[in-house]
């Protein structure tokens, strides 16, 4: 079999990207477990090992890193956005796949019209309207803000719910069944792949998000923070000569839970993707 020197070309290609985009990420690890506290740049290895960075920002908490609390603070935002965005995606996706009713296209339009629009545009919006309701600093109102407008990303679970067969629904139907019957006993039961997709990507959005956690939890109270916005402050000038190996260690811990429900549900995410990608 002749080896084309395209193909060469390709992988060597690819390997060079793979190494490029690994180096941050070994360079993270490893310099969570040095036992120098600020930023050291003259050597990619630590000098010397120890996993004090884990010790401290785990069980010493102090008036700056309170890492336990942000986060449990992020967790629970994480897990109330998640239960509430997938019902909803859902449900919107039911409705615009296996139902029929006026302005159906139209309505189907004007949200992947704006879902193309940057949520960013609309915080100054939002933020005066929690203000206005006095939800500003609480945890409540940043889960509104994750989970209000999630029923805009329903054309991928749309795509999938379209590949359900209708003879399935019709059959129930003739049984007697209700809508919300065959939601829940009919169409749910096969969708486990989008479901599955639906959960992790509700669960990403307020595990990673910065700037409107900064935004609405903005009152300086440390304990309320979440896990973004807590590690952000430890890169201050006054504060990255003594708490640098802590935000890396820190970074390390809040990458555990997304890879571990990653190379759970990796099977039914990707399932969920590509059943997806039908459109109807």
């Amino acid at each position: 079999m002749k080896i084309k020197i395209s193909d060469i070309f390709r992988h060597l290609l690819l390997a060079f990207l793979a190494i490029v985009w690994l180096i941050p990420i070994v360079w993270l690890v490893v310099t969570s477990f040095s036992k120098y506290t600020g930023m050291n740049t003259s050597t990619f290895f630590p000098k010397e090992w120890g996993i004090v960075n884990y010790k401290n920002l785990l069980f010493s908490a102090d008036s700056v890193a309170q890492f336990p609390n942000w986060f449990q603070n992020t967790f629970l935002i994480a897990c109330a956005t998640c239960v509430i965005s997938t019902i909803f995606v859902l449900m919107v996706a039911y409705a615009t796949s296996c139902m029929r009713f006026k302005m159906r296209k139209t309505l189907m339009n004007v949200a992947v019209i704006l879902n193309l629009f940057p949520g960013v545009l609309s915080m100054i919006a939002v933020y005066f309207i929690l203000k206005s309701f006095n939800l500003t600093n609480s945890h409540i109102g940043l889960i509104l803000i994750y989970s209000a407008s999630s029923g805009l990303g329903y054309l991928i679970a749309k795509g999938f719910l379209d590949t359900v067969p209708v003879s399935l629904r019709e059959a129930a139907y003739l049984d007697g069944a209700s809508e919300a019957r065959v939601f829940f006993r009919v169409v749910m039961p096969m969708s486990k792949p989008i479901i599955v997709y639906t959960v992790i990507s509700s669960f990403l959005v307020p595990w990673m998000d910065f700037v409107f956690a900064k935004m609405i939890l903005n009152s300086g109270v440390s304990s309320q923070w979440t896990v973004a916005i807590g590690l952000y402050n430890m890169l201050e000038k006054s504060l990255i000569n003594t708490y640098f190996t802590q935000f890396c260690a820190g970074g390390v811990i809040v990458s555990i839970p997304i890879s571990v429900l990653f190379i759970i549900m990796q099977k039914f995410y990707v399932e969920g993707v590509t059943g997806g990608a039908v459109k109807g």
